[in-house]
């Protein structure tokens, strides 16, 4: 049986569907988008992506699906990757002049003890990486920009 909440997350409102919480993967809606949940294990994936979002929607939760599973993060859309949440960078995956697909992994950023893997929104090549390892950064902040 689905539970449904309505939360407030740094001053936005989110509806929150949640699903069998006994099934595995959980299905968890977020704002009418459906993702594929899984509780954490022994050093094991926490949650993935059921479905990628529209490009011209404003991502909420993780976005496409994840080629590695971990507690996922999504960006602003535009012309950078932002951090969805304040938090502390632990890895950075890409490199100016990489180029990257929707949902490809840009960074981790580590926020209330959790890694949080940072996905691009769209298709295109790094014009510049941002932050570093280690770097504690705000909620918006540009991480890596697009040409």
């Amino acid at each position: 049986m689905a539970k449904r909440v309505t939360v407030i997350v740094e001053g936005r409102e989110y509806i929150v569907e949640v699903g069998d919480l006994n099934e595995s993967p959980i299905r968890a809606t977020v704002n009418n988008r459906t993702y594929r949940v899984e509780t954490p294990r022994q050093g094991g994936p926490a949650s993935a992506p059921a479905e990628a979002p529209a490009a011209s929607q404003r991502p909420v939760a993780p976005g496409p699906e994840a080629r590695e599973q971990a507690p996922a993060g999504r960006a602003l859309s535009g012309s950078a990757v932002s951090a969805p949440m304040p938090g502390n960078i632990i890895e950075v995956r890409v490199r100016a002049g990489d180029e990257v697909q929707p949902g490809d992994v840009v960074c981790v950023l580590e926020a209330m003890k959790m890694n949080n893997l940072i996905y691009a929104d769209r298709a295109g090549i790094i014009a510049s990486v941002e932050v570093a390892a280690g770097q504690a950064v705000d909620y918006g902040a540009p991480l890596v920009t697009f040409r």
